[in-house]
């Protein structure tokens, strides 16, 4: 018999005018058949897990400009795209069904990128997940360097403007040496060798978010990913990453306010101990469509853009644990730190 090649038996075959003998040799045929079909599939299984499933999200709050350059730059490859809708009142949604009518469109439950991406995290399929910003400040085509270490053992990826062949557009140098400051303080107090802190290109396994454990809302969200990767003893990985401008619009950060969230993660994480590994941080997002409704049973499914502005429920924000009073300097430098 030659290899790769098959015999079909059909029923019309088994049921024509046969002898006994026929008869045998064709079910024995077709058994034969069977059973190398089965092993093929078990075979195709076991080749499936070593190539992991990677997911990207990208938070979006009116993007519409920038949304087309970004998605024009993902690699191929990609298994799964979520943009988590931040409440937009311009075109973000449309824009991107337009563009990926692949896109899963999931709404965050509260306000805040840390919201957005426990959004995304929650609702994830991939083996892998990337993370990246829908302003085109971060580029789509460095995601392959951060999941080859991750393939390699690494358990958490983040991207480095300060290491050799990245860079930034973007950060000016006050805020540069904000953010060198609070990563200086974070690698002392948490025994770390982070280069670049306040940075929010990153990749991770998706077995990881029970201990990961993100229920903050803000830009402190990167902070928090860092530094509880490290509490958790992950075999972390940094890779370099240039920083683009953004392309359209104004940013949502606000240094003030960020900047003092970033200090107070920083100070509350030390004095802290790392949250039981658990599903309690998983939000209770809107999905628009249909494709998860039986498998994320925590998501509310709709099916008409229309039926969201009824089931936007604003929760309140947790408030933050109380911290030690912080030094001037230290505020100053936090203020100056948020890219």
């Amino acid at each position: 018999m030659l290899r790769g090649k098959s015999v079909v038996v059909t029923d019309d075959e088994l049921s024509a005018p046969r002898s006994p003998d026929e008869v045998s040799a064709l079910r024995s045929s077709d058994r034969d058949r069977r059973s190398r079909y089965r092993t093929g599939r078990k075979r195709d299984r076991r080749d499936y897990r070593t190539r992991p499933t990677v997911t990207t999200i990208i938070p979006a709050l009116n993007e519409a400009e920038n949304l087309p350059h970004v998605l024009k730059q993902l690699p191929n490859g990609i298994n799964e795209l979520i943009i988590i809708d931040g409440h937009s009142t311009d075109e973000t949604v449309p824009v991107t069904q337009s563009l990926r009518p692949d896109a899963r469109i999931v709404f965050q439950d509260r306000m805040g990128k840390g919201n957005a991406l426990a959004c995304g995290f929650a609702a994830a399929r991939g083996d892998i997940i990337v993370m990246i910003d829908a302003d085109g400040s971060t580029d789509p085509t460095e995601i392959p360097n951060f999941i080859r270490p991750l393939i390699d053992g690494a358990d958490f990826v983040k991207g480095s403007r300060y290491m050799e062949g990245g860079g930034s557009a973007d950060i000016t140098g006050l805020r540069s040496l904000g953010n060198r400051l609070l990563g200086a303080s974070v690698n002392l107090m948490f025994g770390t060798e982070y280069t670049d802190l306040c940075y929010g290109y990153s990749a991770f396994w998706r077995r990881v978010l029970p201990q990961l454990h993100i229920t903050c809302d803000g830009f402190e969200v990167e902070t928090v990913l860092n530094v509880r990767a490290a509490k958790a003893g992950f075999n972390i990985v940094e890779v370099p990453s240039y920083e683009q401008e953004r392309i359209h619009g104004l940013s949502n950060l606000n240094a003030w306010r960020d900047g003092r969230r970033v200090l107070r993660t920083i100070i509350t994480e030390r004095v802290s101990r790392l949250p039981e590994p658990s599903d309690a941080w998983i939000p209770r997002y809107t999905e628009f469509g249909e494709v998860t409704a039986r498998v994320l049973p925590h998501a509310v499914v709709v099916s008409d853009i229309s039926d969201i502005s009824d089931r936007r429920i604003f929760l309140p924000a947790p408030r933050p644990a109380a911290v030690p009073a912080v030094p001037a300097v230290a505020a100053v430098a936090a203020v100056a730190a948020v890219a």
